[in-house]
C-alpha cells in the first residue's frame, strides 16, 4: 500500500517529534563530573566518578528526582588550572546546571567564577584549598570535604601529640593545594613550638629530587611533611630511602593514592596520611557499600563517598526546591542540612561544610591502609 503524506501531515509529524524530544530531554537532569581523566592524576578523577556513578544509579533506580533521571556527563580538566575555565564554559554552553567537581584545587579555583556567574551549582568532593571559597562571595559553590585549614591542624596536632619529633621539614609542590596545606601545617607546628628546620618547594613532574633530599638530610629533620600529590611523594620516599633518609613522611589526602606503591616501592611502608574518616565502617552505609562492591568499585578511597555525598546534596537540593532551578537549589542548600554517607552535612554562607573529620592513616606496602592507633 502506498501512503502519501501531505505537507500539513509532515509539519504535524515534525512538531510531534520535537515535542516528544523535548519531553524526553525534560525527563533527564544532567550532572557534569569534572576532574582529571587524562594525565598523571586520573585515579583521583576515577574515585570521584565511581562515587557519582554509584549515587546516580541508586537514585535513578529509586525513581529519580521529581520524576527525572540523572545523567552523568564526564568533563576532563586533567587537574590543570588553565583547563578549569575551559571545562566550566563547556558546562555552561551545554546548559548543564550541576557539577560534581572539580577535583584538584587549582582547576577548581579557576573554574568557580564561571559557575557562580552563570548560576551553575558546583559541589567539589575533593578540593580542599581555602582559596576555592574564601572572600569570593559565591552563591552556588559548595564542598562535601573539609578545607586545608581543617586538615592542616589535624595533621599538626597529630605530629605534635603522637609523633613528637625533634625537628620537622615541610616540603610542597609550589601549587595551590600543596603549598597551601604545607603552609597551614608549618604555621600550626610553629605555634606549638615545634622547630620547622626546612620549608622547601619542589617542581611537580620532576624525576630527580636528590637536591632537596640532600637539604633534608643536612637539616637534621626526623619528620617530613609533604604537601602535594602522590607522584612526587612516591619519588621523595623512594629516593630518600635510597639516600639513607630515616625520617618518617606524612602527607595530605592527595598522596593517598594506591599508585604511590608502584612509585615508592617498599619505602611507602609506614607513610602517614590524613584522609576523610572511613565512612564505610558506619553500619548505616551498608547498602551503599554493597552498591559499590556490586559494581566492583572501591568505596574506601579518599573521594568516593564524598562524591556520593555531592550527588546526594544536589538531589536533595532539587527536591527541596521543588524544581530543577540551580539558583533555588543553591538557596535551599544554604538553608538546610542533608543526610549523606559522610553524615548529616550543612554549609556556611560561603559553601564550606560546618564541620568535617579527617583521620590519620598508616599506609602499607601491600596497598592497604589502617587508622593510626
Amino acid at each position: 500500500m502506498n501512503v502519501r503524506f501531505t505537507p500539513m501531515a509532515i509539519a504535524l509529524g515534525l512538531a510531534t517529534g520535537l515535542m516528544l524530544s523535548s519531553a524526553a530531554q525534560a525527563d533527564t537532569i544532567r550532572i557534569a563530573v569534572a576532574g582529571p581523566y587524562t594525565g598523571a592524576l586520573t585515579q583521583y578523577g576515577d574515585m570521584v566518578k565511581e562515587g557519582v556513578d554509584t549515587a546516580v544509579e541508586t537514585i535513578n533506580a529509586a525513581g529519580g528526582v521529581l520524576g527525572n533521571q540523572f545523567e552523568v556527563v564526564v568533563m576532563d580538566d586533567a587537574c590543570e588550572p588553565k583547563q578549569g575555565p575551559v571545562v566550566a564554559n563547556r558546562v555552561v554552553n551545554e546548559k548543564i546546571h550541576y557539577v560534581v567537581g572539580h577535583v584538584c584545587s587549582g582547576a577548581t579555583i579557576a573554574a568557580t567564577p564561571v559557575y557562580n556567574n552563570e548560576g551553575v551549582v558546583m559541589v567539589t568532593p575533593s578540593a580542599t584549598s581555602p582559596a576555592v571559597t574564601d572572600g569570593k562571595g559565591y552563591d552556588t559553590i559548595f564542598r562535601t570535604i573539609g578545607r586545608d585549614d581543617q586538615q592542616g591542624p589535624a595533621a599538626a596536632d597529630f605530629i605534635k601529640n603522637r609523633v613528637k619529633p625533634k625537628a620537622v621539614a615541610v616540603l610542597h609542590d609550589k601549587q595551590s593545594y600543596g603549598q597551601g596545606i604545607a603552609q597551614a601545617v608549618k604555621n600550626d607546628l610553629e605555634k606549638a613550638g615545634i622547630d620547622v628546620v626546612l620549608f622547601e618547594g619542589i617542581n611537580a613532574g620532576d624525576s630527580d629530587y636528590s637536591a632537596v633530599i640532600t637539604k633534608l638530610k643536612s637539616s637534621g629533620a626526623d619528620f617530613v611533611y609533604y604537601g602535594g600529590y602522590h607522584p612526587e611523594m612516591g619519588l621523595l620516599l623512594r629516593q630518600g630511602a635510597e639516600q639513607g633518609v630515616q625520617a618518617k613522611f606524612m602527607g595530605p589526602e592527595g598522596v593517598g593514592n594506591p599508585d604511590i606503591n608502584a612509585i615508592a616501592g617498599p619505602a611507602v611502608e609506614g607513610m602517614l596520611v590524613t584522609l576523610p574518616a572511613d565512612f564505610t565502617t558506619d553500619p548505616a552505609n551498608a547498602a551503599i557499600v554493597k552498591a559499590f562492591k556490586d559494581k566492583n568499585r572501591d568505596p574506601g578511597g579518599a573521594f568516593q563517598l564524598t562524591a556520593y555525598a555531592a550527588v546526594d546534596a544536589i538531589a536533595n537540593g532539587i527536591k527541596g526546591a521543588g524544581q530543577d532551578d540551580p539558583a533555588k537549589v543553591a538557596e535551599w542548600l544554604h538553608a538546610n542540612s542533608v543526610k549523606t554517607p559522610i553524615g548529616e552535612i550543612s554549609w556556611n554562607d560561603q559553601g564550606d561544610l560546618e564541620s568535617f573529620k579527617f583521620d590519620v592513616f598508616t599506609w602499607h606496602a601491600d596497598g592497604s591502609k589502617s587508622v593510626f592507633d
